[in-house]
């Protein structure tokens, strides 16, 4: 079968950001199967109005001698006349674009004219409910709906009224995460580059690291998350509080979020806060996720939560904020009625489950349900409070917060076991992570995208010149 090209629209894939990271895992991953070209977008690109071919580059990476991958940089998120003019060069057999539809308007404007002659494929998620209506059109223009987590699964189906989805075109593939994060013991000769670098960002006393890998915005809540370490330190002897750090790899300073050493300056001036802001390639984020000996993720709204999967992967626990995606990464099993076992079983939730379930985030219902368990890798914190809080061209969305002395307990819930037993309960979760039952390794996310969009192009009807609406 000749390989289709497909043509993305989402950030640059030589970017660092975490849809950028994503785009390349998951382009490199599929390029056995498919062509790429790439609408790459950044503010301010370098690059704009270039035409950057990668095919040497990623036929060096993958393997793959018939490889082909063409970006076109551009500022912001493009246009419909640079689409146009790209399709006309590359002859995409369908269009896929990934991140906020908002962003995207100008495709949708003309989804009537491209969908004539090619599909259009959405990587989607969702942070939260209630069911955003308001995504409706969008959802209804994209022939295909690959999505982050379950719970967006669910978000999609309760939203798509006009155009009821079924199981080809409503998916789950969730982030895969790279096997460049893995754990590293003192054992191995890499294991003193690790300890290297612990001693260049903290000091020599420091035997428990916190560890937040997330950019410095509101709704990742640091602020919250440097009072919860202060709250935590404050149950310690000062002797044990000095070789506790909290680390976090982030800028310290952002419009979109606060001023972080002022934070740390007033609220938790007695104990060990360190900074890590430079740009770090795979490895050397790598060596901090083996740093930590836990890693925060307590975001009020997040889709997915690369960060802490990727700490799962390189073999280090995880406490998370229950809401979106991060769901997902807890493992989290309910028990039910399994007809072909003996009685009850403990069941990993499915993308079917949350259709009626919706979230998690509920912390009356669930957090001390008797019925609901989660994986030794994870120690999860319920939000306490759930508002209601919108934009104008978002009106409404739940923004899920938890208490910070909520999490200072299970911080001290890991800090109160011993490193081994710690050791092993991260071991658990990168298992999770390979596992085809979680499906988030690079692999899995990559032989997803295959399948999913196969089926699709078998599936798939062009839409009609005109289209016919009862007056």
């Amino acid at each position: 079968m000749a390989k289709k090209k497909i043509l993305l629209l989402s950030d640059d894939l030589r970017m660092s950001s975490g849809i950028g990271t994503m785009s390349k895992e998951f382009v490199l991953g599929t390029m056995k199967r498919y062509d790429w070209a790439q609408m790459g977008g950044a503010i301010k690109h370098p690059e704009e109005g270039k035409v950057i071919n990668m095919d040497e580059s990623v036929q060096n990476e993958t393997g793959v001698k018939d490889g082909k991958l063409t970006i076109y940089p551009v500022n912001g998120y493009g246009n419909s006349e640079l689409l146009r003019s790209i399709m006309s060069q590359e002859k995409p057999d369908a269009i896929m674009h990934y991140t906020d539809p908002r962003f995207w308007g100008w495709l949708y404007e003309m989804e009537h004219e491209i969908r004539q002659e090619m599909p259009i494929f959405y990587y989607n998620i969702w942070d939260d409910w209630p069911a955003p209506y308001y995504n409706e059109f969008f959802y209804e223009c994209s022939d295909l709906i690959m999505n982050i987590s379950k719970q967006t699964v669910a978000i999609v189906r309760a939203v798509a009224k006009k155009k009821p989805r079924t199981e080809w075109d409503n998916t789950y593939i969730p982030h895969g995460v790279n096997k460049q994060f893995y754990p590293i013991s003192i054992f191995d000769d890499e294991y003193k580059k690790v300890e290297n670098m612990k001693k260049q960002l903290t000091d020599d006393n420091i035997n428990f690291v916190v560890f937040y890998n997330n950019r410095n915005i509101r709704r990742k809540n640091p602020g919250d998350l440097i009072l919860a370490f202060k709250t935590f330190c404050d149950t310690l002897s000062k002797e044990k509080a000095d070789q506790c750090c909290l680390l976090l790899h982030t800028t310290p300073v952002d419009e979109n979020g606060t001023h972080l050493p002022n934070v740390v300056k007033a609220i938790c001036p007695d104990y060990k806060v360190y900074f890590s802001d430079k740009k770090l390639d795979t490895q050397q984020l790598n060596w901090l996720y083996n740093i930590a000996d836990v890693t925060v993720n307590i975001a009020s709204n997040e889709g997915f939560g690369l960060g802490t999967c990727e700490s799962l992967m390189a073999g280090t626990p995880i406490i998370v904020n229950i809401t979106g995606g991060l769901q997902d990464q807890c493992g989290f099993k309910l028990k039910k009625y399994a007809p072909d076992k003996t009685g009850f079983s403990d069941i990993l939730l499915t993308p079917d489950d949350y259709d009626e379930i919706q979230s998690l985030h509920d912390d009356r219902k669930w957090a001390n349900n008797p019925d609901l368990t989660w994986g030794d890798w994870v120690k999860p914190v319920w939000p306490s409070n759930r508002a209601l809080v919108g934009s104008i061209p978002t009106p409404y969305i739940f923004d899920d917060r938890c208490r910070f002395d909520d999490v200072a307990e299970k911080i001290k819930e890991w800090y109160d076991m011993t490193p081994d037993d710690r050791e092993a309960c991260g071991v658990k979760g990168r298992e999770f992570v390979l596992s085809e039952d979680s499906m988030m390794s690079s692999e899995a996310m990559a032989n997803n995208f295959i399948s999913h969009m196969d089926k699709a192009f078998e599936e798939w009807k062009p839409r009609k010149r005109y289209s016919i609406y009862k007056a």
